[in-house]
């Protein structure tokens, strides 16, 4: 498989993570693989999406940063047949400053999204924070194992089997969508600002990503419909119940 000579740390550590860079500009691509290894992280590089989508599911890695714009294969194609496929956190960079363009890319299942140009001191920040989630995804799941389903009607929500079903159809999320629903309606109609939801969902303790929320939240109105979560202008957001069911 043409995949680069992995990019290393002198110092291992005892759980290298390993991170999947796909970038078809070379510089760009040397440059965030070598900032990732003086974190202690095993960095491959790939260069266009199909070669992206072959090396996922080959060396699993524990996290993917991956371009839009890509060869072959772009890179809105290329995560939604990796998340298809298995579950993992996907960094997405574009060039372009399009909130639409962000709503596709998280609708194509990636859980976070950055803005090229970008400063490494950031790409690395947002990293962490992923590779942190998928490890706090592992203890609330454990600590909702035994939650009741929560059912509104024609909307269930299955926190242990993180389930989500509409009209008695599957609906596909994201973890980072899954997680923001169930957030949002553990508490229907109460209002949760987006830092909270940063914190509660993403891990951040800063408000520098509460337009990651606002993108996600497009994302799930896109597949629950524009009713489920309401808006409270300058505050954050509620989840609101469908009409004809409460949470049993």
């Amino acid at each position: 498989m043409p995949t680069s000579p992995s990019v290393q740390s002198p110092a291992q550590s005892t759980r290298q993570h390993t991170i999947l860079v796909v970038e078809d500009e070379p510089s760009l691509a040397t440059s965030i693989a070598q900032r990732l290894a003086s974190e202690g992280w095993n960095a491959r590089v790939v260069g266009d999406g199909a070669t992206a989508v072959q090396a996922a599911l080959q060396i699993n890695p524990d996290l993917i940063i991956m371009d839009i714009m890509l060869p072959v294969m772009d890179g809105l194609e290329a995560t939604k047949r990796i998340v298809t496929a298995r579950a993992v956190p996907i960094l997405m960079l574009t060039a372009r400053d399009d909130e639409v363009d962000k709503v596709i890319g998280l609708g194509a299942g990636a859980d976070d999204y950055m803005t090229k140009p970008f400063s490494m001191r950031e790409l690395i920040a947002r990293c962490k924070a992923l590779l942190r989630r998928v490890e706090r995804a592992k203890v609330i799941a454990k600590n909702y194992e035994n939650e009741k389903v929560l059912s509104f009607g024609t909307l269930v929500i299955d926190p242990a089997q993180r389930v989500v079903t509409m009209n008695d159809e599957v609906i596909h999320l994201t973890p980072t969508e899954f997680d923001l629903l169930s957030t949002l309606a553990r508490k229907p109609k109460s209002v949760l600002t987006r830092e909270k939801l940063l914190e509660e969902v993403w891990d951040w303790v800063d408000a520098s990503g509460t337009r990651t929320v606002d993108s996600h939240v497009k994302a799930l109105r896109h597949k629950l419909g524009a009713d489920m979560i309401r808006t409270v202008h300058g505050v954050g957001y509620a989840f609101e119940p469908p009409a004809e069911g409460t949470a049993q």
